[in-house]
């Protein structure tokens, strides 16, 4: 109740609103990428709902075996997952934000890229991190070469 004699609504309470600085980690990475690094990032006692998001390497892409893989990204890449990021936060009464992505020569089943989100609620983390992992995937300047075990080869992009 609040002192007027009201009863206060799920806004009134910090813990409903956005945290101050809620991005905790952005990263790009040339080593092993850590789940529990990103779990850790995104802890908040207000939250009452976290959603993580792993991509891994797959062993196929439309229907032909994958032999090879790796990404590469422009040097603009961190500071457009930021820009990302922020957006999400802008959007979202976000407590606490992580996404990493890795650079490099990747195999079969290692982690690409992870990202988390924390929020008040279980329905906001989860449209949350979709779409930090959807504008993530389009929006950064960050490009996955593959090669076939068919001796083809095929670059995807971000932008």
């Amino acid at each position: 109740m609040r002192h007027d004699g009201g009863m206060a609504s799920t806004i009134d309470h910090p813990g409903e609103q956005a945290a101050q600085d809620p991005i905790k980690l952005i990263g790009i990475r040339d080593t092993a990428l850590s789940v529990d690094e990103v779990f850790r990032a995104v802890g908040d006692d207000a939250a009452g709902g976290t959603a993580l998001f792993v991509g891994t390497v797959r062993n196929h892409d439309g229907g032909t075996d994958v032999a090879e893989l790796g990404y590469s990204c422009h040097p603009s890449a961190e500071a457009e997952m930021r820009r990302v990021a922020e957006k999400v936060v802008a959007d979202f009464p976000v407590r606490a934000l992580a996404a990493v992505h890795r650079v490099g020569d990747l195999r079969v089943g290692d982690l690409a890229v992870v990202v988390a989100v924390s929020c008040p609620h279980r329905g906001e983390a989860f449209e949350a991190c979709r779409k930090l992992i959807d504008d993530l995937k389009h929006e950064v300047p960050i490009w996955k070469h593959q090669k076939f075990s068919d001796g083809t080869e095929e670059w995807v992009g971000a932008c």
